[in-house]
C-alpha cells in the first residue's frame, strides 16, 4: 500500500499562541510556510467532525477573511465531487458570492 504523509510544525510563543506554521508532504524536503490552516477529520467511530484551526499572531483580518472565502469555496467543489450535489454546490457558491459581497472581497454588482 502507498502512504502519504502530511506535516504540521507549530511554533508557539509563550502564551501558546500560534508564531508560525510550517507545513510539509511526503516526497519533498521542502518546508512550506502558512499563516493559518483548517483541518476537518472525519471521526468514522464517532460519526463526528473533528477541527483544528490554526493561525498565526501575524495573520491579519483582511487574509484571514479572504481565507475563509476561498475554504467555503472549496468546500463547495468538494461537496459536488464527493457526492454529485450539484445543486447545492452552486447553493453553497451562491452564499459564497454573497459572503464576499458582504466582506467587501469583491465590488458590488450594480
Amino acid at each position: 500500500m502507498k502512504q502519504s504523509e502530511l506535516k504540521f510544525t507549530v511554533s508557539l510563543d509563550e502564551n501558546k499562541l500560534p508564531e508560525n506554521i510550517e507545513w510539509q508532504s511526503s516526497g519533498t524536503n521542502e518546508h512550506s510556510h502558512a499563516k493559518a490552516v483548517m483541518v476537518s477529520i472525519w471521526d468514522r467511530s464517532e460519526q463526528n467532525t473533528l477541527r483544528i484551526d490554526l493561525w498565526t499572531k501575524d495573520m491579519l483580518a483582511d487574509e484571514m477573511k479572504i481565507f475563509f472565502h476561498h475554504t467555503l469555496l472549496s468546500m463547495a467543489d468538494t461537496l459536488k465531487k464527493a457526492t454529485g450535489e450539484e445543486n447545492m454546490a452552486k447553493d453553497l457558491k451562491d452564499f459564497c458570492a454573497h459572503f464576499a459581497e458582504k466582506l467587501n472581497l469583491v465590488k458590488k454588482n450594480s
